[in-house]
């Protein structure tokens, strides 16, 4: 595996009886980057990262992890937080994430000065004593995660991270995976949340029916769809429909329509000629939620 990368894949295919989860993924995931795996619910995203850290083995195709064939023989340099939670209720916070921490080889003591120390920069202190049972569910998934972490992971997988999070827990996971990422680690997670996906990922890829459908730059992906621009004529909408794209629909003050493959300047020039003028002007780029609909529709369709 080139040093670039800290986990490549190859032609992954699963099947449970009759029924194909993966079908021929291939991934390419760059040292130090957070890298998104997006589908929708039953795409065979937790099927292929299970694939990946050896949890189950591909029917087919071939994966390299940190260098190595067999994703077991490097359990201790890798993170995993599961889709399904599970902490032991009566731990408390800061024993759940040294004992997690033990699980990959730390020293149990260092494992509660590290767990101590993270429970306090992620403002969870105060939970460092109580019982798992005793916290909220959303600390003590964030717990879960700080026990993902704290023997400092070359490379972090994230099932479902965001999963059951408020928008207070989900802004404070997303900054402890900035923080990996700045500290040198790999992060690749799953999500069917676009707008996590959207500000976090420097690549993606999106599985939907067991295949992938893209891979690339988020800003490759939005460029997938032509931009949508609303334009409001200086005249009013009389007589300037004429002029613009025919996609164009209407309403109380101006006109949507597509972006032209030539841009949106001859359809400027024509309303400025012809004494219409421009009042106003947006131009959008589409999202990555819109992309992804688009992607899985179309999969959906066959097409």
């Amino acid at each position: 595996m080139p040093d670039d990368f800290a986990l490549t894949a190859t032609g992954l295919q699963k099947s449970f009886g009759r029924k194909q989860a993966v079908n021929g993924v291939d991934l390419a995931v760059p040292r130090g980057c957070i890298y998104g795996v997006l589908g929708p619910n039953g795409a065979g995203k937790t099927t292929t990262l299970r694939m990946l850290l050896g949890i189950i083995e591909p029917d087919e195709g071939e994966r390299v992890v940190l260098g190595a064939r067999h994703p077991r023989d490097v359990s201790d340099r890798i993170g995993y937080l599961p889709e399904e939670r599970g902490l032991y209720p009566s731990m408390k916070a800061r024993e759940a994430i040294a004992f997690m921490g033990a699980l990959r080889g730390l020293d149990w003591a260092e494992g509660r000065r590290r767990g101590m120390e993270m429970l306090e920069e992620a403002g969870l202190g105060v939970a460092a004593g109580e019982k798992i049972r005793s916290l909220s569910k959303g600390m003590a998934q964030l717990v879960q995660l700080l026990g993902s972490m704290v023997h400092r992971p070359d490379l972090l997988v994230l099932d479902e991270p965001f999963s059951g999070l408020d928008p207070v827990n989900q802004e404070k996971l997303e900054q402890l995976i900035l923080a990996e990422r700045d500290r040198g680690a790999t992060i690749l997670f799953s999500t069917h949340v676009m707008a996590h996906a959207q500000r976090l990922c420097e690549r993606l890829t999106i599985i939907a029916g067991g295949k992938r459908r893209f891979e690339g730059t988020v800003d490759e992906a939005r460029a997938l769809l032509p931009m949508r621009a609303h334009l409001v004529p200086r005249s009013g909408n009389g007589g300037a429909r004429a002029l613009l794209p025919a996609d164009a629909v209407a309403d109380r003050d101006g006109f949507d329509f597509r972006v032209p493959d030539e841009g949106i300047e001859p359809v400027l020039a024509r309303l400025i000629e012809s004494g219409h003028g421009v009042a106003g002007l947006s131009i959008e780029r589409p999202s990555l939620h819109e992309v992804f609909v688009k992607l899985v529709r179309d999969a959906e369709s066959g097409a």
